[in-house]
């Protein structure tokens, strides 16, 4: 699997979403230092269980879809005769 990455642009935002939960829900204040390590260690340590989640989820979305499909197909089916 290749590396979890974020745009210049997305980990900003994620770097201050960090800080705005540890000063709300904590009652910390943390550096821009802090949330960058802690974003690095969910995106490595954390991240891949829920891309994971996120695969299995699809897998079972584009099954149902298949299913759907095939049925569909076999609604299409005409009536053949069996002897000749």
């Amino acid at each position: 699997m290749s590396k979890i990455s974020f745009s210049r642009e997305e980990q900003d935002v994620l770097v201050q979403k960090i800080k705005l939960y540890f000063r709300e829900e904590l009652n910390q204040d943390i550096g821009q230092f802090d949330a960058q390590f802690l974003l690095t260690f969910f995106a490595e340590e954390i991240g891949p269980f829920f891309y994971n989640r996120g695969l299995y989820d699809a897998q079972t979305l584009i099954a149902e879809r298949m299913d759907s499909i095939t049925d569909a197909l076999y609604e299409l089916e005409k009536p053949t005769s069996g002897g000749r």
